[in-house]
């Protein structure tokens, strides 16, 4: 990552690091056995992973100045949410690889990133300016 591709923030490494440690949280949460979870009501396991990855990608999209930078971001979430559902399937006994998780988490990077046509593009660095 080149501090180019990042917008023109105060403290870019910073709020960087925060995103990253929001991606290691959905891994952790991602491999934690089910048993360690709270229950959800069936179905809406997949509005929390459209939701978690809606909410990463839109960070990127406040991080990235790049058109180039927020693709190779999107295209990591994606791939990210894929091999997680593998990795449920390969490593864990008390989680199940799901297609439609996977989908989920696509359609959920796809409308975080949407989030840059919108004026919400550059509210980090807004609200950077008005302190």
């Amino acid at each position: 990552m080149t501090p180019a591709a990042l917008k023109p923030l105060r403290r870019p490494w910073l709020w960087l690091g925060l995103w990253l440690a929001a991606i290691l949280a959905v891994v952790v949460a991602s491999l934690l056995p089910a048993t360690d979870l709270p229950p959800v009501p069936t179905g809406a396991d997949k509005l929390e992973h459209f939701a978690g990855y809606a909410v990463l990608a839109a960070i990127a999209v406040q991080l990235f100045a790049t058109r180039a930078a927020l693709w190779r971001a999107g295209v990591a979430l994606v791939v990210l949410g894929i091999a997680l559902e593998l990795a449920q399937f390969l490593f864990t006994s008390t989680r199940m690889m799901d297609g439609r998780d996977a989908l989920a988490n696509a359609l959920g990077v796809a409308a975080g990133l949407a989030t840059v046509l919108t004026p919400w593009r550059d509210q980090l660095l807004r609200l950077q300016r008005e302190r």
